[in-house]
């Protein structure tokens, strides 16, 4: 039986429209923009209002130590980049780290990605400038081309239609790999045991032997491997552009409330979480689970304003922070952050971004990460949990399925010279496959002392 419309529920979610929306793109064809909405308005969702209700109480699960969340992702997908090959690759990498992590954690691991919708990107300006030309920044394929042509930097409102229609490619092809055979326990055992026959990860080859020795046991034991053939896997973004995640958002048929059917969780971002703007308002009304990005300027204030505009209510699952301060900071700044919002007593869940807190230009002129700070944040995050008697709810991180050179140091030893080897990414630097498995290891040695 459906439920009536709310004409104070469809009201609100129009709101926004009247506050300051940070990082919006200035459309120069009104008229092409509004038939571009009506359209998504008219499209079939891409999630659904019950599959998002179950990853709030799993991530509800993750603020009380039970669970543990594993996001991972491109940190901006791009349309040329829509193949099988690279969305296999990705779940394929999620699915190995998720195996190591849920016998480090001795939980369940809730899988998420960074896809089928992450096409849209905050810039610190409107213009960039070469050689004396200045055109409007690249803000993501959703809005407009990379290549540095007036042509392609017009926004274009089209984009948000290839946007959706790639975002649904996206989500058929995790449904299938996820649900059929291809994320079986078994199979993603064997992947990480090729990673193993690397010499330079020789180190994690104990923990890797635990493992193998687990699901021998298991076998032994007769459990029901066709129970491990399939798993759930949630999709993500950052709900930065909103004349994309309104026109997405639906009534749920069963409750009446708004879902934001674009993804399952959506996050605003550390230059898009203001009090009084557009971003916070929309996702108030919205019931999806939402995460907030805090860097180190964060304050209790900040974060407790944030808990009464959008979890007012205390609900378990709804709200996470993801953490990203940088592996100088973390251990100075994020202790006061999870000592006010305890004492409050509304629960959120904590995760940790050690990506975008860590970013330096090499000798050679890239931007790229050090794989040892992201590492040295994660580390520090768990730190300040243990001490606090909280817990680290989960990992949020900037991955791809493909073996680039894009953050330096792992065991591999990328250095300067090698980030031109293979440096792809339009925005910013990822872990490889590689760099992806060994930073599992060490975050289950970490999950294994908390």
């Amino acid at each position: 039986m459906s439920v009536l419309h709310d004409p104070a529920v469809l009201s609100g979610l129009e709101q926004w429209r009247e506050l300051p929306a940070r990082q919006q793109p200035h459309w120069p064809d009104p008229a092409a923009l509004h038939a571009a909405t009506d359209r998504l308005e008219t499209s079939p969702p891409l999630v659904f209002a019950g599959e998002a209700d179950r990853l709030r109480e799993q991530l509800a699960s993750a603020s009380r130590g039970e669970a543990f969340l594993l996001q991972g992702g491109d940190c901006a997908e791009t349309f040329n980049e829509l193949t099988a090959d690279n969305i296999r690759d990705k779940v394929k990498t999620i699915l190995q780290m998720a195996v190591v992590l849920t016998y480090g954690a001795s939980m369940p691991i809730i899988k998420m990605g960074r896809m089928a919708g992450q096409y849209a990107k905050p810039r610190s300006s409107d213009t960039e400038s070469r050689d004396g030309v200045t055109l409007p920044a690249y803000r993501g394929d959703i809005i407009n081309g990379y290549d540095f042509t007036e042509k392609a930097r017009v926004p274009d409102p089209q984009r948000l239609l290839d946007a959706y229609h790639n975002s649904a490619t996206t989500l058929n092809l995790i449904r299938a790999f996820t649900q059929g055979g291809f994320a079986d326990l078994r199979r993603v055992h064997e992947w990480n045991r090729g990673f193993m026959e690397n010499p330079a990860y020789a180190q994690y080859d104990a923990f890797a032997g635990e493992i193998d020795r687990a699901i021998r046991f298991m076998a032994a034991a007769g459990a029901d491997f066709d129970a491990l053939r399939s798993v759930e896997f949630f999709s993500s973004h950052e709900g930065l552009l909103l004349d994309y995640e309104r026109p997405l958002t639906r009534i749920d048929s069963r409750t009446g409330q708004p879902y934001d059917c674009s993804a399952h969780f959506l996050w605003i971002g550390e230059r898009t979480r203001q009090l009084d703007g557009a971003h916070v308002d929309f996702f108030a009304r919205v019931r999806n689970p939402i995460g907030v990005k805090l860097g180190p300027t964060s304050t209790v204030d900040d974060a407790l304003s944030l808990i009464d505009r959008l979890n007012p209510d205390g609900e378990p699952g709804r709200l996470t922070f993801i953490t990203r301060m940088g592996a100088s900071k973390i251990r100075d700044v994020l202790p006061a952050l999870v000592e006010g919002v305890t004492a409050d007593g509304r629960p959120v869940t904590w995760v940790c971004d050690p990506m975008h807190g860590n970013g330096i230009t090499s000798a050679t002129g890239y931007k790229t990460r050090r794989f040892g700070d992201v590492i040295e944040e994660v580390r520090g995050f768990f730190e300040v949990h243990r001490a606090l008697g909280t817990f680290p709810g989960g990992l949020h991180v900037e991955l791809t399925g493909s073996d680039v050179t894009e953050v330096l140091g792992g065991s591999e030893e990328i250095d300067d010279h090698a980030l031109t080897r293979r440096y792809e990414t339009l925005v910013d630097p990822r872990l490889n496959h590689q760099q992806s498995l060994e930073m599992a290891f060490l975050v289950a040695e970490m999950l294994r002392g908390s």
